[in-house]
């Protein structure tokens, strides 16, 4: 079963939308529905904001669901003029940007104590332009973490949950894409301002795009 893990109730609502649900309850505090989207059977886990609750939302899915592919959906930041609002992007690799174990085993920032590299590599389907993504749990303006994530990693978007959902399903085995629709943009003003302002235009891009996405 393709199961979908996303953040927050008002994005997954174009999913809900979309299914025709047969099961829709709380399980570990958490949304979890069943049924089938475009003729396709699909879960739906809304885990909540942060890589903890993204981890856990993930691992429900493939334990509860017996998901075998997971699709992470959701609004995540822009960082640099690859990417624009409004717009979806496939990630190719993510990393957590706030994982730091460079001072035990001197390695690049971001690289998790079972891994080699920094960055985790993902499902790619090749429907959109693949970007980057770092992933750390924080929402904020901040230029240290800015040079960060754009001089140290490299990274083009910038969200709270993709990465951690990237490292569950490394390590069980299944496949994981991810579609990223940005709602702000680093250096255009307040990253609250754009996005509540912003969410509609994004929303309305995740509605048109969602059964190419299930289909894929």
């Amino acid at each position: 079963m393709k199961c979908f893990v996303i953040a927050m109730q008002n994005e997954a609502d174009p999913v809900v939308r979309a299914m025709r649900v047969d099961r829709d309850l709380k399980f570990c505090g958490k949304r979890m529905l069943t049924g089938s989207v475009y003729g396709e059977r699909a879960g739906l886990i809304v885990c909540g904001i942060g890589k903890v609750n993204a981890a856990c939302g993930t691992q429900i899915a493939i334990d509860e669901l017996g998901a075998d592919s997971i699709i992470n959906l959701g609004v995540a930041g822009g960082l640099n003029k690859s990417v624009e609002v409004g717009e979806i992007y496939e990630i190719s690799h993510a990393v957590q940007y706030d994982f730091d174990l460079t001072q035990l085993n001197g390695g690049e920032i971001g690289t998790l104590d079972e891994c080699k590299q920094n960055y985790l590599p993902l499902t790619v389907r090749g429907a959109y332009p693949a970007r980057k993504l770092a992933t750390g749990d924080r929402f904020n303006d901040s230029p240290t973490d800015y040079k960060l994530i754009t001089k140290t990693l490299g990274a083009d978007i910038r969200d709270m949950e993709g990465a951690a959902v990237a490292q569950v399903c490394m390590h069980a085995k299944i496949k994981c894409s991810q579609f990223k629709i940005i709602s702000d943009m680093a250096g255009a003003g307040s990253t609250t301002a754009q996005y509540l302002s912003n969410l509609s235009k994004c929303f309305r891009t995740l509605d048109r795009e969602l059964e190419k996405i299930i289909k894929l």
